[in-house]
């Protein structure tokens, strides 16, 4: 159900007092988020989708999302998040990390594993602070990470930015399509066959119009993320490609060596079991020391 834009409570949030006098003025006095999208001439009221299985925390940052303009979903686990993304349109997810059933980390994992869910940004608001927390959440990919208790400024400059990147990066991909369409328009005969757009690296075929993938005849399901990683490699066999670049593609992101390569382990992993290696097995994903990846020619 979404909870639409009403006066606040604030004494029910969960800032600190200091804080919250300080925002209460400027919220009040803002009739809705400066993230609204626009679309067929209207203004859109950006949804946000919040995970916390404290009730009180809950309801503390649904106050404060609504008083700035944002409609709001809620959801105290996991498994109901993934209940409203089915059947209603997100813009964000804050979610907490550590819940019943259904964590914060498997519930991005599933989110990000979606093709129709992989564009929502994703932040944690968790408990956890320690830097070996924080630094696990970045490996993973998250959006943003912030830590209880959060100031509303920050909480909202945080939900601000990742809506409008989004937003930027929606527009930018809309518009590259329409100049696709606009330059190709090809005749019946100049379309590509079946197949066409298929790379072989030895057993491994890949389709990438239809983002499929097969090893040894085997249809490998992959996420949206991995398959762009494997069809990278798979355009150039047998050469190793630096993590930041693989990450650029992957992720969309420009970073350092080092935080490219903590984003890439984990799913390097994952992908080398999808294509049916036993863990510890670099298969044909060789990981080549300091340097970065490269796809050798899989075994029969």
């Amino acid at each position: 159900m979404v909870h639409m834009h009403r006066s606040a409570d604030f004494s029910r949030l969960p800032i600190a007092s200091k804080d919250l006098s300080r925002l209460k003025p400027a919220l009040q006095q803002v009739p809705c988020c400066s993230d609204n999208f626009y679309s067929g001439g209207v203004y859109e009221v950006a949804t946000i989708l919040v995970v916390d299985d404290q009730p009180e925390l809950l309801s503390g940052l649904q106050l404060t999302l609504e008083a700035a303009g944002y409609q709001v979903l809620v959801a105290e686990d996991g498994y109901g998040a993934l209940e409203q993304l089915r059947s209603t349109a997100v813009d964000l997810i804050l979610a907490d990390i550590a819940m019943p059933e259904l964590n914060g980390y498997q519930l991005y994992e599933q989110v990000r594993a979606d093709p129709q869910l992989l564009r929502i940004p994703f932040v944690f608001l968790t408990a956890r602070a320690l830097a070996s927390d924080v630094r696990y959440g970045k490996m993973l990919g998250v959006d943003d990470y912030l830590t209880k208790p959060v100031k509303p400024e920050d909480l909202l400059a945080a939900v601000e930015g990742r809506l409008r990147r989004a937003r930027d990066l929606a527009l930018l991909w809309s518009e590259e399509q329409a100049s696709k369409e606009v330059a190709a328009t090809p005749s019946a005969e100049a379309l590509p066959q079946p197949g066409a757009d298929a790379l072989e690296v030895g057993p491994l075929r890949i389709a990438t119009a239809q983002h499929r993938v097969w090893l040894t005849g085997r249809e490998v399901e992959l996420s949206a993320r991995e398959f762009r990683v494997l069809e990278l490699l798979a355009r150039h066999p047998g050469e190793v490609i630096a993590p930041t670049a693989i990450v650029q593609v992957s992720h969309g992101i420009a970073t350092d060596e080092a935080e490219a390569s903590a984003l890439l382990r984990p799913m390097i992993r994952t992908l080398r079991r999808r294509l049916g290696y036993a863990v510890g097995e670099m298969g044909c994903i060789e990981n080549v020391r300091s340097v970065g990846y490269r796809l050798v020619i899989p075994e029969d």
